[in-house]
């Protein structure tokens, strides 16, 4: 009230002023929030609020299926066991001679040290030979309080690689961030991978056909100081493999467990090098894993990706913005309502780019975006947010906003999606035997087990453009062309040709599961499907309370009764799949199929033949393409 007083006041002097004013009215709860918000924001006011919101995203991630730290990292560590065998650290340098003799046969592709030798010892000529020997050695090297360089014995110098181990964690003392270049520097990570890298490319005969490709890794960038990246921890450091310094030396592990492996080398001994990272902070961990998940973010290029400041920016008034155009149409409630579901759909959004693309969103400025547009919105004046909801009612009245709707989108209509007439092909499969198979399993262990199969074959239905349209029990009824009907000609031969690549599919994965499950000793599955084309009937099933999108029609009974015929058809279907001539006559040249029978079908007066699909034809090449 006070500040439209103001305009009002100044209009006589300036009428754009006043035009501008009412403009921006509507939205100025999003936008004055969002402001207050960026100002924290550039002063660092949230940082102790993203920190805590960065742990909550590890840790809610470790509750999900989530990937593993890389297989190619190993860890020895100077555990206490090694300590005790061993003396007190530093060591003897006739170790770390001996674990690299120990380790030249398996011949790791890099070994780094996470341990600084400054001092000149009598068994520096030994260990020298034996780092030239395996040439593929990384020393650490680090600077002192005042920030000079602590020099490396100059014997190893001319043998090995070097590599900063410069560690800065944040306030709170968790570590989440890892410079990979100091002046242009690298860091013992990066060192190692640099010989990773060297190694695959110099590797040739047989093994060069096992090893992966080369990794493009980040090149210093001029005249930056630091150059760093933001850790993506994995997982808890208890599941890098890691191995007894002195179990390695004394022959108590295999060394073929480190051939072709990143490995490290460090104390991971209670109280040396704390390390405090999301996953674990009381009690910290030993610095080695810092290096692992700097080399484990590289390899498979998933180290943190933040926001740049710019894009928050615009993220920020955008988010403003709209929250505040979904709350000014309703009431406390409603607002209560919007600004919680917008909260958890942020938290939510944030969570899944981070587990499945490793980006990190801002949690805590847009939530606090969100929560002050609501506050600002609530405090203006009763009188006011009376005027502007009884006008924004005029003009999203349900009837307006449901026929806008539906011009906007023809598929929708009162909340059913239409009925209609189209072309689809059917699919639908079932296990074979699943009475037999249920009655070996307790009822919990058989709905994992069915799941299982069930994610396994949905995954290749959706992946080839598939809509599963139901489950009944085992088996699975699935629709290809629908809810957007296609009238094409091309459009309906492509439904067919994804379904049957769908099937080859799904056929292939189950060879993959079927050999996980004899391997946990579980029953194998075997499937049938079967594939019919024609016209459905496509839309909404059900009442008020409960509504089912599917589709009806013989083509559905049709594919049922072909899929059942695979229990006859067992010789020369390789698939278990059996479709009709109309399914046939949409493939073109591209699969092979056989003549797998005759059935007499309901309402039909002419037997169907039926074809067991053989397999893709394989794509003539030219001269050029078989040179």
């Amino acid at each position: 009230m006070i500040i439209r007083q103001w305009v009002q006041r100044l209009s006589g002097l300036n009428p754009n002023l006043r035009r501008c004013y009412y403009a921006i009215y509507p939205v100025f709860p999003g936008i004055a929030a969002t402001s207050i918000v960026l100002v924290i924001f550039l002063f660092g006011g949230w940082q102790s609020f993203e920190r805590f919101a960065y742990t909550l995203l590890f840790k809610a991630r470790e509750t999900l299926p989530h990937a593993s730290w890389d297989s190619r990292i190993a860890v020895i560590a100077i555990d206490e066991a090694s300590l005790k065998q061993y003396g007190r650290f530093p060591w003897s340098r006739r170790y770390y001679t001996q674990l690299l003799e120990t380790l030249q046969p398996a011949q790791p592709a890099a070994i780094g040290f996470d341990i600084l030798f400054a001092e000149t010892t009598e068994q520096d000529q030994a260990f020298a030979t034996a780092m030239e020997t395996s040439g593929n050695v990384v020393l650490a090297i680090a600077a002192d309080d005042q920030g000079h360089q602590i020099s490396l014995v100059p014997a190893f110098a001319s043998v090995a690689r070097q590599g900063h181990v410069y560690h800065r964690p944040d306030a709170d003392g968790i570590t989440r961030q890892s410079q990979l270049y100091l002046n242009q520097f690298p860091s013992l990570g990066v060192a190692m991978l640099q010989v990773y890298t060297e190694s695959i490319q110099n590797t040739v005969g047989s093994d060069r056909q096992t090893l992966p490709s080369v990794i493009p890794l980040p090149t210093p960038i001029p005249d930056l100081a630091e150059q760093s990246i933001w850790l993506n921890w994995i997982q808890p450091v208890q599941n890098v493999p890691t191995y007894s310094f002195a179990d390695v030396i004394q022959g108590k592990v295999d060394a073929a467990q480190f051939t072709n492996k990143l490995v490290l080398v460090g104390t991971s001994a209670t109280g040396v090098d704390p390390l405090r990272t999301p996953l674990n902070y009381n009690p910290p961990t030993a610095g080695i894993y810092k290096h692992a998940a700097v080399i484990d973010n590289l390899l498979n290029h998933r180290d943190l990706q933040p926001l740049p400041k710019p894009v928050v920016i615009l993220l920020l008034f955008s988010l403003g913005i709209l929250t505040n155009a979904l709350i000014a149409k309703r009431g406390p409630i409603g607002r209560v309502g919007v600004l919680t579901g917008l909260s958890i759909a942020w938290a939510i959004a944030a969570l899944t780019l981070f587990c499945l693309y490793h980006q990190w969103l801002p949690i805590a400025t847009p939530l606090a975006t969100i929560i002050l547009t609501g506050v600002g919105m609530e405090l203006r004046e009763h009188r006011e947010k009376l005027r502007l909801m009884d006008l924004f009612s005029k003009y999203v009245a349900p009837e307006t906003a449901k026929l806008l709707w539906k011009q906007k989108d023809n598929i929708l209509e009162d909340g059913h999606l239409n009925a209609h007439e189209q072309i689809a092909t059917v699919l639908f499969m079932d296990i074979r035997g699943f009475t037999s198979i249920s009655e070996t399993f307790t009822p919990r262990d058989l709905l994992n087990w069915l799941n299982r199969y069930l994610e396994t074959m949905t995954d290749c239905i959706m992946d080839h453009g598939g809509v599963i349209d139901k489950y009944i029990g085992d088996a699975i009824m699935a629709v290809f062309g629908v809810p957007i009907p296609h009238t094409i000609q091309a459009e309906i031969q492509q439904d067919a040709v994804n379904a049957i690549a769908a099937s080859i599919a799904m056929h292939n994965q189950l060879q993959r599961l079927n050999r996980q499950l004899a391997a946990e000793g579980k029953p194998l599955i075997q499937f049938g499907i079967g594939i019919h084309t024609g016209m459905v009937i496509a839309g909404s099933v059900g009442g008020a309370r409960r509504m089912n999108y599917s589709v009806l029609g013989d083509v559905v009974n049709i594919a049922a009764r072909l899929e059942a015929l695979n229990k006859n058809v067992v010789e020369e279907n390789p698939y278990h799949l059996l479709i009709t001539g109309e399914t046939l006559s949409c493939l073109g040249d591209r699969y092979a199929v056989k003549p797998a029978g005759t059935i007499q079908l309901r309402g039909r007066q002419q037997p169907t033949t039926f074809f067991a699909v053989m397999g893709e034809k394989l794509e003539p090449r030219s001269p050029e393409q078989l040179s």
